[in-house]
């Protein structure tokens, strides 16, 4: 019987914790603390782990979750805009490709009237346009798929995310 008596005045000590006893209740609890050291110390210990509760306990921004969806939205948007620009990377390297291809054809074509133009033979007007025209050419497309591995490398020399 006495255990059971126990047992509900723990049960009001954690009510009257929480906020959640009536004024009669409260002055019963009271009157039974007075009289009863282990209900007293499961008052104490109760009341020390509350505070030590409340110690952790930390204010936030009431604004914090709609700028964190904000924060997520705004990330989002710059990886479809990279992703984008990938894409556009991707098609400029082939367009610049198709380019150097197709002015190299022709500028070989075309080998026999510059060589008149400019009284060479046709292999030295070949040569020159494989060192100035071609080789270049040929160097900036195989550069190019290279430009966003160099950009990630910068990002993240800088401390910032890939």
């Amino acid at each position: 019987m006495q255990t059971d008596r126990h047992q509900s005045i723990c049960k009001l000590i954690d009510k009257s914790l929480a906020g959640d006893v009536s004024s009669q209740e409260e002055k019963s609890l009271r009157q039974h603390l007075l009289a009863c050291a282990a209900c007293k110390q499961y008052w104490d210990t109760s009341n020390r782990a509350i505070a030590g509760l409340k110690g952790f306990a930390f204010e936030t921004d009431p604004n914090l979750p709609g700028k964190i969806f904000a924060a997520l939205t705004l990330r989002a948007a710059q990886l479809e805009t990279q992703q984008l620009s990938h894409r556009q990377l991707a098609w400029s390297y082939v367009a610049a490709l198709v380019l150097t291809l197709a002015g190299s054809f022709a500028a070989m074509q075309l080998g026999d009237r510059f060589a008149s133009a400019f009284s060479a033979s046709q292999q030295q007007v070949q040569l020159g346009l494989i060192a100035i025209w071609i080789v270049p050419s040929v160097c900036f497309c195989l550069l190019l798929p290279t430009l966003p591995l160099m950009s990630k490398r910068r990002l993240h020399a800088k401390g910032l995310p890939l």
